[in-house]
């Protein structure tokens, strides 16, 4: 239905009054860890398994205070003491402080890895009194005990209110915690002009709703107020982080002329279309910093955008000096060649990419163009022949798994079945996360759903709350996140990480997954999803470690407004885990976001085509951007293109992306005689990866959540 496309988002993305009265800023959702109970369990290693306490989220306020209650009477030792503190944040959530009270004395003698956010909880506590002053007193405790500690800075804004010496010692002390970067948006509204305040803004508070028109503001203050380099490359990497290249690469442009700005200069306005200016930097770079490993990719983009004779030296160039990008440097030389028809130093490139760089990328590209070109030519050995060393060679590559479905596909129709099913088998082993894998598992006869028959299954989803573990943070953030007071450890995360220029494999993983606590899945699914792009070799071996753990891929595929979903879909007679998927590629589980073309919230549904469906079903007062009413008002449309095309779900799929006129046009001209050639066929390069995507989603969350196809997994893993 609607183009996704990213953006600008606030952290309040949910409505109401958070508990640190700042709007919804700080709003917080309590989400319990599983196997907490367990006083055996490492608390910062995930564990998989029903609990007492794994549901909690989901339970009425009244249950969530009878289990928290029976845990403090009955618990001892560590789980004793968080059944406490969770058991106090629940009677603040509902404005009892007073019964908070007790349950947080002296509990920072049995809990001290909690010290500094008991002492926040008790002030917390006592602000929901009717008498100030314990309040106050609190709040100085707060600083007196734990003033190094950045939580304290809650202390810094309460007390700031009447005393504005407190919220200057907030900011000078935790600039980057939220309530900091709050303080300087409240004091922007009386000096709108402050630079200073700006670039506090500008260099923390990249998340705010209103975070372009911030850098903008610099930019034009610019002019009468000049800036530093270093200032100018805050505000090139905030552009950069909201994807506002052009701006970027004009920031970049006035920032420290180190390697990574220029590159990021040139690409900046590469991706602008500037193309002059994007040379003039790249060509910078080349200048000033010959060996960096960006020069070598700079080189490369400076060959694809310059005519033949001079990109052959720049290929040239990247040959001689950059070992590591010689197979990217011979591709495209080979590109270059044939199509100036110079057959015979096309064919010693292609020879030297097959001999010496056999195990590259650019290698298993190759073949991959070399595979598709027999293919269509209706020479399937000779296909099957070149797509196999792909999956050898080059394991890791983006075409291994696609090639590797495709040799069992083609030999399937020359009759060799066993080989097919070899192939398939394959796929399942190695790259069990793939859309093709999905595909396999269908053609090896697993329940997983066709393209014919997924709309109907109904699959089991284990309910269980994944909670991925941390891997970066000092203990008490990892334990504020353990205990699912996700705003809290988001906060004390915005200070602690300090690399966010160049964060660590941990960092950024950690990073993700606090994002995703808060309800950012579109930044937190970018930040772990992004971490496949390491391209040194010791980050590389890390990521890899990182993706064998299911832990992992529960992050990826979080499963975020479980019920409505399951309800709409139930209705509609739809499977859940296929709106699921389709909900993560449209919106990434963001309840406002909306695409440039207008549409709105999960289900991106364009306000015209939400009219129209509303007016079918009689739907008053909605908003696009209520979970509920999006679900009900997209789940209606995606179960409108399952009857328009028979309940295949693959053309229903792909309607909802491109729209019914184009997807009957595509059958009329391609037929359905084979669903995978079809998809092969769809001349939208958005469409097809959207249709692929979609199902990719599905699959993984079958396979994660569905405890039938998990147990076949784990088996065939073995």
């Amino acid at each position: 239905m609607g183009k996704f496309y990213a953006k600008s988002i606030s952290f309040a993305v949910a409505a109401g009054v958070g508990i640190w009265g700042v709007g919804t800023l700080f709003q917080d959702t309590l989400i319990m860890p599983t196997l907490w109970w367990n006083s055996a369990w490492n608390p910062y290693e995930s564990q998989y398994g029903y609990s007492a306490f794994a549901s909690l989220s989901r339970e009425t306020p009244a249950i969530r205070i009878a289990k928290l209650q029976k845990a403090t009477r009955e618990g001892s030792g560590l789980d004793q003491s968080r059944a406490r503190y969770l058991l106090a944040q629940e009677w603040i959530r509902q404005n009892q402080g007073s019964k908070a009270i007790p349950l947080l004395s002296n509990l920072e003698v049995t809990y001290p890895t909690m010290a500094p956010a008991i002492a926040v909880l008790r002030a917390r506590a006592f602000t929901q009194s009717e008498d100030p002053d314990p309040s106050s007193a609190a709040w100085r405790e707060v600083i007196t005990l734990h003033g190094a500690s950045p939580l304290s800075t809650e202390a810094y804004y309460h007390l700031g209110k009447t005393n504005p010496d407190y919220w200057n010692q907030a900011v000078a002390r935790f600039p980057a915690h939220p309530l900091s970067v709050e303080i300087a948006r409240q004091q922007l509204r009386e000096s709108p002009r402050s630079i200073r305040l700006l670039l506090q803004i500008a260099r923390y508070g990249i998340y705010v709703s209103d975070i372009g028109s911030i850098l903008d503001e610099l930019v034009q203050l610019s002019a009468t107020s000049p800036l530093s380099p270093t200032d100018w490359e805050t505000i090139a990497f905030a552009y950069w982080e909201k994807q506002d290249y052009g701006k970027a690469g004009s920031a970049y442009a006035r920032a420290i002329p180190t390697a990574q700005n220029l590159y990021r200069a040139g690409r900046g306005f590469q991706l602008d279309n500037q193309q002059q200016l994007s040379q003039s930097y790249y060509r910078r770079l080349i200048q000033g910093f010959p060996k960096d490993p960006l020069t070598g990719l700079a080189l490369l983009r400076l060959a694809r955008m310059s005519p033949p004779q001079t990109a052959m030296g720049y290929l040239d160039l990247i040959i001689q000096q950059f070992p590591e990008r010689i197979g990217d440097a011979l591709l495209e030389k080979i590109k270059l060649l044939e199509a100036t028809g110079n057959t015979v130093l096309a064919n010693k490139s292609k020879e030297a990419l097959l001999g010496q760089q056999n195990r590259s990328d650019a290698a298993a590209e190759f073949r991959w163009r070399q595979t598709q070109q027999q293919a269509q030519s209706g020479n399937l050995p000779q296909a099957i022949a070149w797509a196999k060393p792909i999956h050898q060679d080059n394991p890791d590559s983006e075409f291994a798994a696609e090639s590797l479905f495709w040799v069992g596909k083609w030999s399937g129709k020359l009759g060799r079945q066993q080989e097919a099913k070899e192939a398939y088998q394959l796929i399942l082993r190695r790259y069990p996360e793939s859309y093709y894998a999905w595909r396999s598992a269908d053609l090896l006869g697993l329940r997983v759903g066709s393209f014919t028959t997924v709309r109907s299954l109904t699959p089991t989803i284990n309910h269980l709350q994944h909670r991925p573990s941390l891997r970066a943070g000092s203990p008490l953030v990892r334990e504020l996140y353990f205990l699912g007071q996700d705003r809290d450890a988001w906060a004390l995360w915005q200070v602690e990480f300090t690399q966010v220029r160049s964060p660590s494999v941990a960092e950024q993983y950690t990073d993700g997954l606090v994002r995703l606590g808060i309800g950012d899945h579109l930044d937190g699914l970018f930040m772990i999803s992004f971490l496949a792009k390491r391209e040194s070799p010791s980050e590389q071996r890390q990521f890899q470690d990182l993706r064998k753990q299911l832990d992992y891929w529960f992050a990826l595929y979080p499963f975020p407004f479980l019920e409505i979903i399951e309800q709409w879909a139930e209705k509609r007679q739809l499977n859940p885990l296929l709106v699921t998927a389709l909900i993560r590629q449209e919106s990434r589980f963001m309840p406002s976001i909306e695409s440039v073309a207008g549409a709105k919230g999960l289900m991106q549904v364009m306000p015209d085509t939400g009219e129209w469906i509303a007016n079918k079903i009689n739907l008053k007062n909605y908003k696009l951007t209520n979970p509920d009413n999006n679900v009900e008002l997209g789940t209606w449309y995606l179960d409108y293109t399952h009857r328009e095309y028979n309940n295949h779900s693959l053309l229903a799929v792909a309607s909802y992306n491109a729209g019914p006129a184009a997807v009957a046009d595509w059958v009329q001209r391609f037929g359905l005689n084979d669903p995978d050639e079809f998809i092969e066929k769809i001349p939208f390069g958005e469409t097809k990866g959207y249709v692929k995507t979609v199902f990719a989603n599905y699959w993984n969350y079958l396979r994660l959540y569905n405890p039938d196809i998990s147990k076949i997994m784990a088996s065939n893993g073995k």
